[in-house]
């Protein structure tokens, strides 16, 4: 579906910010980027849909060569693509259903989206889609009302209404707490199961992305050192990726009930890396 050849990206200051990646994403796949801060993950998602331009490569989605693609055929291109940011990028004035709405974009066009002039099945598929992302009682709510798990199922919901092949989620839980990182990551999953969407999530919780990813690449200063399964992940393999750490402390408990989707944007909180080996080692006992 998504292949990856030779990719890299120079800005022009001449630093290297990703250098040669080979990636074949399948269809339905849901792929998870680990890496220290750096390592180039929100670049390589960038590059996919272009936001970020490859400095050489091939980027093949569907057969089609995106580098080669501009104006119409780009925009054409990217509603295969669904984009998921880390800080939600919503409207704060406008309400739920606009915000989700606005996600036809590439289908009605600037003048019509801006005179909320949508075709009736969309807005029917908007109403869907949010019954779905748990938020039927929210449709006429501010975005700026909303709690950040809220802000994140709203962005959710408004990729999904582009109908795309692909998920591109960049940082998903980076402002929200441990419970409800989990739902939004949950939530994701089942999303691409029901609708065979393949997905590349950039995350920095490493235990995260062993419970909910199917395949792991880890990069580190732009290049990939780790392509593999959840359950291959070692403790010499992350200290690959993120340099030396002592990953075999105690874990430390946590309680899956404190928090949840109500709280408003909370500081994230990472797991510390005893608790990601411990939730690697329960994975690959199942």
């Amino acid at each position: 579906m998504l292949t990856l050849t030779g990719v890299g990206k120079r800005y022009p200051t001449g630093d290297r910010a990703l250098t040669d990646i080979e990636l074949t994403l399948p269809k339905g796949q849901v792929m998870a980027l680990i890496g220290p801060s750096g390592a180039g993950k929100s670049t390589l998602i960038r590059c996919v849909n272009r936001l970020v331009e490859p400095t050489q490569g091939s980027i093949r989605l569907d057969g089609t060569e995106l580098t080669k693609l501009s104006g119409h055929k780009l925009r054409h291109a990217r509603r295969s693509m669904g984009m998921i940011f880390q800080e939600y990028a919503l409207v704060d004035r406008l309400t739920v259903m606009e915000n989700v709405l606005s996600g036809q974009l590439g289908y009605v066009g600037f003048w019509r989206s801006f005179l909320r002039r949508y075709p009736q099945e969309a807005v029917i598929e908007a109403f869907r889609l949010l019954e779905r992302v748990g938020l039927p009682h929210a449709i006429d709510k501010r975005a700026d009302a909303l709690s950040g798990g809220q802000r994140q199922r709203v962005g959710i919901a408004r990729a999904l209404l582009q109908s795309p092949k692909l998920l591109l989620v960049d940082e998903p839980t980076a402002s929200l707490d441990p419970k409800t990182s989990r739902q939004i990551m949950r939530l994701i999953r089942e999303l691409c199961a029901e609708r065979e969407l393949a997905a590349i999530i950039n995350i920095h919780d490493v235990a995260l992305a062993q419970q909910f990813a199917d395949r792991i690449v880890g990069l580190r200063a732009g290049e990939i050192v780790f392509d593999g399964l959840p359950s291959d992940l070692t403790s010499e393999i992350l200290t690959t990726i993120y340099g030396e750490e002592d990953w075999d402390t105690t874990p430390e408990p946590m309680d899956d009930e404190v928090s949840g989707d109500e709280a408003t944007n909370t500081a994230p909180i990472n797991p510390p890396y005893a608790r990601v080996m411990s939730s690697i080692e329960a994975g690959a006992a199942r």
